[in-house]
């Protein structure tokens, strides 16, 4: 579970800051938190455009995508902050990102009371038209005192407040899987698989299915290789490094660009026939139109389909299993979105492998066995790992896992 944390203030010493530091690191296990800052975000203006601020797309596209927000808000003159309040404006006029949105709301203050009345003004305005997020009721959290609550670590020192605040999000992360059943999924809009609007990274001048557009569209670029050192989110590889890194993966990986471009796969030196997702060399820069014109009349709507729900936001990934694998096989596709550094769609990549080892590996290791829905029952570490019996290993079915039969995507 994924939830993004809004700090209500735009000063560096902020102690809701650090109530949602320690709620990331203290409850780890419980969901992901991601600290989202509002610093760098405009006085509301409606005369100005929202997506011309860096911050507010990043709010606009993190908070879409998230399972829920927790706000925590300081108390300024008895309400919130000027600068959350612009925020809340800016994400109510021409977006909407919280409509239908769990929000649970703490805060942190100097004084005994905590931040009490600014959370009262805060559920007002979260109902609101325009905002109409589903706020938690009860559950306040109001940290009085904050100066001495933390110690130099940044933790809460008193353990009642600890717990209490657990409780507290133990009932946010029941009250997220309640709501998120009333929300309704953005339509999706009609994808353009024939790459006709070039973005600021698709490579002009070389027809897309050019069987050698690898080659051509190395050369007019001049795009690096061999042992030019590249630097990383946290590293430096030369391209060698990286090709060989990719290619040792334990898996098919294959990237399409947000214009549906497939730009990449990693094994090319690989038979197709052998490989669980055939691929060839001369599709790399091919149209998705063109990689997937062999589907059968109807599957290219399950292409759009997994492209809409990604660039949406309405999920994370899409899975599904491939029917019909022969037995000891487990053809599992994982379809990831991915973002932009202000967190706008940014392309898929796709995951593909066989389960079964997977599964009877950790079969093996655990002494655990599969005991399957349907009347299925995979005993034992070599059992034939049916996909319905797969569950129980993991707790339960997910909710982003596509049907059976909706087994395409932006690359395969």
């Amino acid at each position: 579970m994924k939830f993004v944390g809004l700090v209500g203030a735009n000063y560096d010493h902020s102690y809701n800051r650090k109530l949602l530091e320690f709620i990331r690191r203290q409850f780890k296990l419980k969901f992901e938190l991601e600290v989202l800052e509002i610093d760098e975000v405009p006085m509301f203006n409606q005369d100005e455009k929202w997506d011309e601020s860096f911050q507010l797309r990043l709010l606009y596209n993190k908070i879409t995508r998230s399972d829920g927000v927790i706000i925590a808000t300081p108390e300024h003159n008895h309400t919130i902050s000027a600068s959350l309040k612009s925020v809340l404006e800016w994400l109510s006029f021409e977006v909407h990102p919280f409509e239908n949105k769990p929000v649970m709301i703490v805060g942190a203050s100097y004084y005994d009371q905590g931040t009490s009345r600014a959370q009262v003004h805060l559920r007002k305005i979260l109902e609101a038209p325009g905002v109409n997020a589903y706020t938690l009721p009860g559950n306040e959290f109001l940290l009085g005192k904050a100066k001495e609550a933390f110690d130099d670590k940044g933790n809460i020192t008193n353990s009642g407040t600890v717990n209490f605040l657990e409780t507290c999000l133990d009932n946010f992360v029941k009250y997220v899987k309640v709501v998120s059943k009333l929300k309704k999924p953005k339509p999706i809009a009609p994808e353009d698989l024939d790459v006709t609007h070039p973005i600021a990274t698709t490579i002009q001048g070389i027809d897309p299915d050019d069987p050698e557009w690898v080659e051509k569209a190395a050369e007019l670029v001049g795009a690096v290789s061999g042992d030019t050192y590249v630097k990383l989110d946290h590293g430096i590889l030369t391209v060698n490094q990286i090709d060989m890194f990719l290619k040792a993966m334990p898996f098919e990986l294959t990237y399409a660009d947000d214009n549906n471009q497939f730009l990449y796969y990693n094994n090319a030196h690989q038979d197709p026939d052998t490989m669980f997702a055939k691929r060839v060399p001369s599709q790399s820069g091919n149209r998705l139109s063109t990689v997937h014109n062999s589907l059968p009349g109807g599957r290219m709507k399950n292409v759009e389909w997994v492209v809409g729900v990604l660039r949406n936001g309405d999920q994370e990934y899409v899975r599904t299993i491939v029917p019909g694998s022969p037995d000891g096989v487990i053809n599992t596709h994982n379809y990831q979105a991915m973002y932009y550094p202000d967190g706008s769609y940014a392309g898929i990549n796709e995951i593909v492998f066989n389960f079964q080892p997977w599964l009877d590996w950790y079969l093996a290791s655990t002494g655990q066995r599969l005991v399957g829905g349907n009347g299925s029952v995979a005993a034992g570490p070599h059992g034939g790992g049916h996909a319905d019996a797969t569950a129980s290993a993991s707790g339960g079915a997910d909710d982003n896992t596509a049907e059976a039969d909706a087994t395409s995507s932006a690359s395969n």
